[in-house]
């Protein structure tokens, strides 16, 4: 496997990889994360891969098989500056974000690798996921990420568990 940026014309496999992860969720005990919004939104995709923010996973055959939202800076998440409950274990203001993680369910360990691949990049990742996505929970604990706190998204009201590592 491998990761690279997300171009234009893995749009398509990208949005299927998304609707598959809805349903993985939704199956799995997690419908309201992604479901009820049918998130992540078309435009917001188009703007990750403008914006060279999206990354791909693909096989050994060439294949997209997970898609995740990647950047690195100082500060560079709105949502992370105030947590409701717990805190930051590193105050350091720059770090790694992931985010619309999703994989289409074809290989074992996809999600791992490209958590882990991101990690590599800069050492000190922070992610945030919902209170019912317990395979994502189970998945970032195995992972050696430190649950840190509660932390609210624009896009609804549900709590999000924050991540750091």
């Amino acid at each position: 496997m491998k990761i690279r940026k997300t171009t234009e014309a893995d749009f398509t496999r990208v949005m299927e990889i998304y609707a598959h992860a809805r349903s993985f969720m939704a199956a799995h005990g997690n419908p309201n994360q992604w479901g009820p919004t049918c998130w992540p939104p078309e435009a917001l995709i188009h703007e990750d891969i403008k914006n060279g923010k999206s990354h791909v996973c693909v096989n050994d055959a060439d294949q997209v098989i997970a898609v995740f939202f990647y950047d690195y800076g100082d500060d560079i998440e709105p949502t992370y500056r105030e947590m409701a409950s717990g805190s930051w274990r590193d105050e350091n203001p720059l770090y790694g974000v992931v985010h619309r993680i999703a994989t289409d369910g074809s290989e074992k360990g996809i999600g791992a690798f490209c958590l882990n691949w991101a990690f590599d990049q800069c050492g000190h990742l922070k992610i945030d996921t919902h209170g019912d996505n317990v395979v994502m929970q189970g998945l970032l604990k195995k992972l050696g990420f430190e649950q840190r706190g509660i932390i609210y998204v624009v896009e609804d009201n549900d709590p999000r568990l924050a991540y750091e590592k």
